[in-house]
C-alpha cells in the first residue's frame, strides 16, 4: 500500500524522537488514524524481523509503541511479546504485562493467554505510553465553538427540553449531556447494551443505584442520573472533558490506571466524538461535589 505523502510523514514523525526531534506530536483522527496505525505496525514489523531493513529492536519498539498508544491491540500484543521474550529489547515482564493487558481488554485472546504467563497487569505506565498534555484551549474560542454547534437541533425536542431544564441544576452544559446521549444511545430511551447499560445515557446497574435511578428506562430519571454522574466526573477530573468522556466510556478507574485516555480504539474514538460534538475541552465544575482524583498529578506530569 502506498500511503499519501502527508500520512507517511505523520507516521514517521509519530514513531519517536529518532524520527522527528522537534515540534508537538500531531494526532491523526478517524480513518487517517487507522492508516497511520497500519503504517506504523508494518514498519515496526520490518525492523523487528529485519524484513527489507536491518533489524533494529529499539526502533521497532518505538514504532509499535506509537501505534499502541493510538489503541492498536495488535501492536500492543507485538510489543508485549518483544518485552516478554527480550526480542530486540531488554526483557521486562512488567512492560510486557502492561501491553498484553491493554490488548486483552480489547478482546485480543492471545494477549490474555500471555498475560497469565508474565504475571498480570502492572500499575506502572511505560514511558513511551505517556502522551504530552494538550495545550489549554482559549475560553473565548471554546465558547464560540460551543455556541455554533447544531447538537440541540439534532436531538428530539422532548429529550432536548428535558436536558435544557435539568442540566443547569447539575452545573452541566446541555451540549455535553446531549453529546453523551447521542454517542451512548442515539436518543433511544429503551437502549440496552451487551454490558447491561440502559436507557438514554446508558447507565449500568451500579451507576443507576449510585445515583438513585430506580427506572433507567424513564427518560427523566435516566437523564437525572447521567447528569449527576457527569457532575461527579467533572469535579473528580477538575473539568477536563477529555478525561470525563474517557471515564464515562471506560470507567474512572481505567483512566487513572492508564494516566489518561486508555489506549483502546473504541474509547479514543468516543472521546474524539464527544469533544467534537460538545465543543468543550474544559468545563466548569463544583469542587464541593467530590475530592479530585489523586491521579491528576500523574496525568498532568506526563
Amino acid at each position: 500500500m502506498r500511503a499519501p505523502r502527508g500520512l507517511l510523514a505523520l507516521a514517521l514523525c509519530a514513531g519517536a524522537a529518532w524520527a522527528c526531534a522537534s515540534g508537538p506530536e500531531t494526532q491523526p483522527e478517524g480513518d487517517d488514524e487507522n492508516i497511520v496505525i497500519a503504517l506504523l505496525r508494518a514498519e515496526a514489523a520490518g525492523y523487528e524481523h529485519g524484513n527489507g531493513v536491518a533489524q533494529d529492536g529499539p526502533r521497532a519498539a518505538a514504532l509499535y509503541c506509537r501505534a499502541a498508544r493510538l489503541g492498536d491491540p495488535e501492536s500492543q500484543f507485538s510489543l508485549g511479546w518483544m518485552y516478554a521474550n527480550g526480542r530486540g529489547v531488554e526483557r521486562n515482564d512488567s512492560a510486557a504485562a502492561f501491553f498484553f493487558h491493554a490488548a486483552a481488554e480489547q478482546g485480543y485472546q492471545q494477549a490474555a493467554h500471555m498475560l497469565r504467563r508474565v504475571g498480570g497487569p502492572p500499575n506502572e505506565v511505560p514511558d513511551c505510553m505517556r502522551e504530552a498534555p494538550a495545550p489549554a484551549p482559549s475560553p473565548v474560542r471554546q465558547a464560540a465553538r460551543a455556541a455554533a454547534l447544531p447538537i440541540l437541533a439534532n436531538a428530539p425536542k422532548d429529550i432536548a427540553d428535558l436536558v435544557l431544564k435539568m442540566a443547569p441544576d447539575y452545573g452541566v452544559q446541555p451540549q455535553l449531556a446531549l453529546a453523551i446521549i447521542e454517542a451512548e444511545s442515539n436518543y433511544d430511551t429503551v437502549a440496552l447494551s451487551p454490558r447491561n447499560a440502559k436507557g438514554l445515557m446508558q447507565l449500568i446497574p451500579e451507576t443507576a443505584a449510585r445515583f438513585n435511578v430506580a427506572n433507567p428506562y424513564d427518560p427523566a430519571q435516566n437523564i437525572r442520573g447521567g447528569l449527576a454522574y457527569l457532575r461527579w466526573l467533572l469535579a473528580y477530573f477538575e473539568g477536563d472533558v477529555t478525561l470525563v468522556a474517557a471515564a464515562y466510556n471506560a470507567g474512572e478507574g481505567t483512566v487513572e490506571r492508564y494516566r489518561g485516555v486508555p489506549p483502546y480504539m473504541e474509547t479514543r474514538a468516543y472521546v474524539r466524538r464527544i469533544l467534537h460534538t460538545a465543543g468543550l475541552a474544559m468545563h466548569a465544575y463544583d469542587a464541593r461535589v467530590t475530592t479530585p482524583s489523586r491521579a491528576l498529578r500523574l496525568i498532568r506530569s506526563r
